[in-house]
């Protein structure tokens, strides 16, 4: 079940983001992400639309907007390969009639996932915090 994030899930979404960050990053030192953690938490996620993917009282996975820009989707790695991701996504799509995000060039798995739900490639950049090249990607509903 999706629904509206509530302050009480903070916990459980640092822990998703963590995990999974650093599980879908492994290119980039688990250090960096851990140095992330405080502004996460205090910055993005309470200025952004978040939303969890909730299974028996937990939250598994979750997603935020800010704008037009889709800031951020993760799945618990233990609910990863179980349709939820793709659920958070086909949500996110609902809510904006255009969505754009960036992802790591060496993120093969997302850019798949992304170009299967109808992301097509904008352009890349350089991460200037990691200094990882991302691709920007795009989807339209229209």
């Amino acid at each position: 079940m999706i629904r509206d994030y509530r302050e009480a899930d903070i916990d459980q979404v640092m822990d998703i983001w963590l995990s999974a960050s650093i599980k879908a990053h492994d290119f980039v030192e688990p250090a960096y992400w851990e140095s992330k953690l405080s502004d996460m938490r205090s910055v993005y996620i309470p200025t952004s639309e978040t939303f969890v993917f909730e299974v028996n009282g937990q939250v598994a996975g979750f997603y935020c907007l800010f704008g037009n820009a889709l800031a951020a989707i993760f799945v618990s790695p233990d609910y990863q390969g179980r349709g939820i991701g793709a659920c958070l996504l086909n949500d996110a799509k609902s809510r904006r009639e255009s969505l754009t995000l960036t992802v790591y060039r060496a993120n093969d798995r997302s850019i798949k996932f992304y170009e299967r739900h109808g992301f097509h490639s904008r352009g890349e950049q350089m991460d200037s915090y990691t200094g990882h090249p991302e691709l920007i990607m795009e989807y339209r509903s229209y």
